[in-house]
């Protein structure tokens, strides 16, 4: 029987589509799980629903607090960090005439500059501890790009090589640093998506759908589950060996 036991695990971005489902198997599996995300009634939501949950309030936008916000992670977790998932992301479409300098500023300081920070200073604990495992959520479009969303496609193709880069820094080290790369996930997130394609484009709603999922060959929406049973085995020691990887479920899509 596959369980965490004993893992200290923080993820971020836990009160989304993704980041609940990741929440719920972790701690169904006896994870010692740090959540954090900035709806704070979701939170408390995942923390009436899973007791054993650490949950805490954090803007991860707020880049000057992320350090400190790590030392605390540790703090409650023993002083040891097993695991860091970076889920966190916002999206803010557009097309790239009409996208404000906000617009994309937003998308890349979350999605892009608070994975790198909070990354950055939760190695610094693990390398006391010599072991650790990254584990980063992206995005197909990462490398794929996607029509009206030029900053989040840019923010998500950062990470991906932002990840492989660390992997190679710090291999030696026994910390591994790995992404998950879904094509596009049956989620809140993925529904307001579809809504602006129909924004800024002449198609309607389930032409839309089809659209995002016309590039992956079984033609769906990927489950939320599905990502979360990789985030599990990531965590394991059984892929103590998988490392600079990003796996892509992304129904075959290339």
């Amino acid at each position: 029987m596959i369980n965490l036991e004993n893992k200290n695990i923080i993820l971020t971005g836990a009160t989304g589509g993704i980041g609940a489902s990741i929440a719920d198997t972790l701690i169904n599996l006896k994870s010692n799980l740090i959540v954090t995300g900035t709806n704070e009634k979701k939170l408390e939501e995942l923390k009436h629903k899973h007791p054993k949950i650490i949950s805490i309030k954090q803007d991860i936008s707020a880049h000057d607090e992320l350090e400190g916000f790590i030392d605390k992670c540790s703090q409650e977790l023993g002083d040891k960090i097993d695991v860091l998932i970076n889920n966190a992301g916002i999206t803010k479409d557009n097309l790239t005439i009409r996208m404000n300098k906000d617009e994309w500023d937003k998308v890349i300081d979350i999605n892009l500059t608070s994975t790198f920070l909070l990354t950055k200073h939760t190695i610094k604990k693990m390398l006391k501890k010599k072991s650790g495992k990254i584990v980063n959520i992206t995005s197909v479009v990462g490398h794929t790009g996607n029509l009206g969303q030029v900053n989040y496609s840019a923010s998500k193709g950062g990470i991906l090589s932002m990840s492989k880069s660390l992997s190679l820094e710090y291999a030696k080290k026994n910390i591994t640093v790995n992404s998950i790369c879904p094509s596009y996930v049956d989620t809140p997130m993925t529904e307001r998506t579809i809504n602006n394609i129909v924004r800024i484009t002449n198609l309607n709603k389930e032409e839309a759908t089809r659209e995002i999922t016309s590039s992956n060959p079984q033609k769906k929406l990927i489950k939320p589950i599905e990502i979360a049973n990789t985030v599990v085995w990531l965590c394991k020691e059984t892929s103590s060996s998988v490392n600079g990887h990003n796996i892509s479920i992304s129904g075959g899509e290339i």
